[in-house]
């Protein structure tokens, strides 16, 4: 009767170490994403996190940060480079990322992207924000160079 007792009490005992054992480790959304952006585009290195931001290098950016969510918004895509007037390449680098971030086809973050570059000028100033396909742009430049932010809200 003994040894029934204690091979039950130990099934017990293994059974409550199995169920309170930590799970394996998941990486948290920003960072499956940051990986995404890595897999999806070419020469994009994926650099250190520190407060609530992942940043990234890229040879067309001179900036590349990865947002991750807040209260205020889902994600953020923030680029610069050192021209007032980026490169196609540029343009291309910040309209793929914000098309796997925010799941929008290539072209309409393309199309959103280099209208909100382009307004910046004589007329609107240096610095633009406008809404392109739910997305929120904001667009800066200094006299050596210029910058976007997209970004999605939590409302969304």
């Amino acid at each position: 009767m003994t040894s029934l007792r204690a091979c039950l009490a130990a099934s017990l005992c293994l059974a409550t170490a199995i169920a309170l054992a930590p799970s394996p480790a998941r990486a948290d959304r920003c960072d499956d994403l940051a990986a995404q952006l890595k897999r999806h585009i070419d020469g994009l290195h994926v650099g250190k996190t520190a407060a609530n931001a992942i940043f990234l290098s890229h040879p067309a950016a001179r900036q590349l940060i990865l947002g991750c969510p807040n209260r205020k918004f889902t994600n953020e895509l923030i680029a610069g480079t050192d021209s007032r007037k980026p490169k196609p390449e540029f343009y291309d680098l910040v309209a793929q990322a914000s098309a796997i971030i925010f799941t929008i086809p290539k072209a309409d973050t393309l199309r959103g992207v280099t209208r909100c570059i382009k307004r910046m000028g004589l007329l609107r100033g240096d610095d633009v924000r406008m809404r392109y396909r739910r997305l929120n742009m904001h667009c800066t430049r200094t006299k050596t160079s210029a910058a976007i932010a997209v970004s999605r809200g939590n409302d969304e």
